[in-house]
């Protein structure tokens, strides 16, 4: 099956803390549709928290989707839609796993329609990655579980090294 004739310009924006399996099949998903997909790796240099910083994140996503053509990764700050004017995109790609998630997704979509006009295109993951969560995997990570399939091979390497450094403190 192929993508649709017209090429559009899309941006998938998160905060991908970590990037995990789930985030990589909307990002194929929206390549194989669109062709030109932005990955939009978004932070609040206000509020400097999370498991990886920014450059840390831009780098792992930049490894998982080296294999897909018109991918790119950028860092942004402030709100989507902004980031989205920024980039030039036709829309935002959003994933969803749960009913929960299409709820707050469209409030969200609904809300950036409204105040910027820009269109939201929801993309499911697998079923079988349904269940995988940010949260989830950094919450595992940081207890010493095993992550490695819930992530791709760029990210798993550097969860494994932030756990290594953490037990030699």
């Amino acid at each position: 099956m192929s993508g649709p004739s017209a090429r559009a310009r899309v941006m998938y924006p998160g905060s991908f803390d970590p990037l995990h399996l789930g985030h990589l099949d909307v990002i194929e998903q929206a390549s194989e549709l669109f062709g030109d997909v932005v990955v939009a790796v978004m932070y609040n240099f206000a509020k400097p928290s999370g498991m990886f910083d920014v450059d840390a994140r831009v780098d792992m996503a930049t490894a998982a989707t080296a294999h897909l053509d018109g991918v790119s990764i950028e860092k942004h700050t402030g709100l989507a839609i902004q980031a989205a004017a920024a980039v030039g995109a036709d829309f935002i790609v959003k994933g969803l796993r749960t009913p929960g998630d299409f709820e707050i997704e469209q409030q969200m979509a609904q809300m950036n329609r409204s105040v910027a006009d820009v269109r939201t295109v929801y993309l499911p993951c697998r079923p079988e990655l349904g269940f995988v969560s940010s949260r989830f995997v950094r919450e595992i990570a940081d207890y010493g579980g095993e992550v490695g399939h819930l992530v791709p091979a760029a990210v798993g390497e550097a969860l494994s090294r932030r756990a290594a450094s953490r037990e030699q403190n």
